[in-house]
């Protein structure tokens, strides 16, 4: 039997990361991803967020807790982890009293997609140890166009 998933979403807040005991880095995201349509009946666009809360292992997920922030769009592949009572994804109940369900993914490949400009980040980074994470200059021949 064979189970994955893939998503295309953005990052509702920034990646938070921990380790093991062992040293292995886990690092919790939470990923929304929007389908839209038009109601046949009313004619009225609609639309619905679904949530993933994605975690991603080992030096992968060190590298998503480094370079990704709240509003950038990744592209998840993985599989889903069942609530271990239930089977089902984890239900709870939110602060206004409605009922909600949490989709819990364990990623295997997480692509980073769209541009750093994108979700919090702006510039170009030089990410080498003399730039030191500072935007880096770019000059006019440069431009690739």
């Amino acid at each position: 039997m064979y189970q994955k998933l893939v998503i295309v979403g953005r990052l509702g807040r920034d990646p938070e990361m921990r380790y093991l005991p062992d040293g292995t880095a886990v690092t919790s995201m939470n990923v929304a991803t929007d389908r839209r349509w038009t109601d046949k009946n009313t004619g009225q666009p609609v639309e619905e967020t679904t949530w993933f809360r994605v975690s991603v292992w080992g030096r992968q997920g060190e590298s998503v807790n480094q370079y990704l922030s709240k509003g950038r769009m990744v592209l998840v592949e993985g599989h889903l982890r069942p609530d271990p009572q239930t089977g089902s994804p984890r239900i709870y109940t939110r602060q206004d009293g409605t009922a909600g369900s949490s989709f819990e993914m364990t990623a295997e490949v997480v692509r980073f997609l769209g541009g750093r400009e994108e979700g919090g980040s702006s510039g170009n980074y030089d990410n080498t140890s003399q730039g030191g994470g500072k935007p880096a200059a770019q000059e006019e021949d440069d431009i690739p166009f």
